[in-house]
């Protein structure tokens, strides 16, 4: 029975591991409808990891150390192959100019700062109530809806008409996951109304975006997350 607790947690860290390969797999054979479902799986196994770790007190290194890695993958691998399937129409030309290799690479770039980012939070103890920088679920989320968008209702067509605009969010998205911006962690440290007008403008917000918008708002929601962040930057700590 301590064997089930101690590993039960571990266990569901190794299904969002095994989500995202099965979601990376798919958005490389062009089956992006799948890699969705599976994002949502391992945002769903991402969140009841921990979830599950703190309710039967089996917290461990190990489990941290598993939980970025499998991040590493659901939340690092396919935003990164999300922007390499966006930059592939484009070949090896950026603004006229022919490149000794394709474009289509430069999208990992997202990959390596999603890297960098998860390895900066296992380091960092500050971040208990509120993250530095975008944390990497809410950047694929992002990236791949952005993608996702556009292939189901030519939505964002502006950006898919210039490698330009692509590899400008590509160094934006990069630099968002190891900035030192405060984002917003629905995490609670008391429940005061004034210590929580921050995740309630946050959760108001996104669901008026998605009543709107719907499939469309996705990407909308990340950005008006963004904005409700840089706003209560002082009330972030």
């Amino acid at each position: 029975m301590n064997f089930i607790k101690n590993n039960l947690a571990n266990a569901i860290t190794l299904g969002n591991l095994f989500s995202g390969c099965v979601g990376a797999i798919h958005l490389i054979l062009g089956d992006y409808q799948t890699t969705a479902i599976c994002i949502i799986l391992s945002l769903i196994l991402d969140f009841f990891d921990g979830f599950v770790a703190r309710a039967l007190k089996a917290n461990s290194n190990l489990g941290t150390q598993l939980d970025s890695l499998a991040d590493m993958v659901s939340f690092g691998l396919i935003p990164g192959l999300a922007m390499f399937k966006m930059l592939e129409p484009f070949g090896n030309e950026l603004l006229g100019l022919h490149l000794p290799i394709e474009i289509k690479y430069l999208g990992f770039f997202i990959t390596l700062f999603s890297c960098l980012r998860l390895a900066i939070f296992n380091l960092d103890e500050d971040q208990k109530y509120y993250f530095k920088g975008l944390n990497t679920p809410s950047n694929t989320i992002l990236i791949f809806s952005l993608y996702y968008a556009f292939k189901e209702t030519q939505s964002f067509s502006f950006l898919f008409k210039s490698e330009l605009y692509l590899l400008i969010l590509t160094v934006l998205s990069s630099w968002l996951l190891i900035s030192p911006i405060k984002m917003i962690a629905m995490k609670f440290k008391s429940m005061k109304l004034q210590d929580n007008y921050p995740k309630l403008a946050l959760l108001i917000g996104a669901i008026l975006i998605l009543i709107i918008f719907k499939t469309v708002g996705i990407p909308l929601v990340i950005l008006y997350y963004i904005f409700i962040s840089l706003l209560f930057q002082k009330q972030l700590k």
